[in-house]
């Protein structure tokens, strides 16, 4: 991406929070589900669902449905789900990876199978765009926090790999491994974060333009709408002249 306050203010233009935020709910609480289940269900004796649970308050997920999460794994009455990476080719040879949650492989699979297919995509086997990126745990901060030295500071004492800032946020990059001990330092720093978890951080991106977002995009969404899929990701790049155009579109 050209950069996270400028793709995120594009998404909440193009009103994707709105129409996705039931379904964002019930993502996060299958993650939540999901950490529970695997480790300690007390957040602060499982790293994992610390992070799962700081996401959802995050994203404004209520309380109850934090709770009711937890719960069920606790009963041993929440589904079984496998986790399943996807990796393949969108419009213009932009790089896709999908994750995904599933009690059902071949119908996950079949589906976004077909959306690749259907929107000018290719799925490929695992490995296939995965070189394109880098495992990084992200946190950001809004702008108003303080300076970029003072960020950058409280980044190093945290053991945070980079900070990269702009007018906007500040974004803290760090070791997939060392996210909750880095989050956790940088809280005790400077307050709550905006938003604290891992991604795929692209190493080499591909141009676009209006046109080939435009279907990027499409395809995107269609995955994001999918039950099963948890996270899309890209290695799209777009002139600050093309994601005002397709804002606007």
């Amino acid at each position: 991406m050209a950069g996270h306050s400028k793709w995120a203010n594009i998404q909440h233009r193009k009103g994707r929070q709105d129409k996705l935020r039931a379904k964002l709910f019930s993502k996060m609480s299958k993650e939540i589900t999901v950490a529970a289940k695997m480790g300690d269900p007390d957040p602060d004796k499982n790293p994992r669902l610390r992070l799962a649970v700081k996401e959802a308050k995050q994203s404004s997920v209520p309380k109850e449905v934090i709770e009711r999460a937890i719960t069920k794994a606790v009963g041993g009455d929440a589904e079984s789900y496998d986790e399943i990476r996807y990796e393949g080719y969108g419009p213009n040879g932009v790089a896709v990876i999908v994750e995904a949650m599933t009690d059902n492989r071949n119908r996950t699979a079949s589906s976004v199978r077909s959306t690749f297919t259907k929107n000018g995509g290719n799925l490929g086997e695992t490995g296939s765009v995965g070189f394109m990126f880098d495992r990084k745990g992200q946190i950001v901060y809004p702008a108003s926090v303080g300076d970029e030295d003072t960020v950058m500071m409280a980044a190093i004492e945290a053991g945070a790999e980079d900070v990269q800032s702009d007018e906007d946020n500040h974004v803290v990059y760090c070791a997939p491994t060392d996210l909750n001990e880095v989050s956790t330092a940088l809280e005790a720093a400077l307050g709550e974060s905006e938003s604290t978890k891992l991604i795929w951080l692209p190493n080499m991106q591909t141009e676009m333009d209006l046109e080939g977002l435009t279907k990027l995009m499409r395809l995107v969404e269609t995955l994001e709408d999918d039950d099963d899929v948890q996270s899309v990701t890209t290695n799209v790049e777009a002139s600050d002249e093309v994601m005002a155009a397709y804002a606007n579109s």
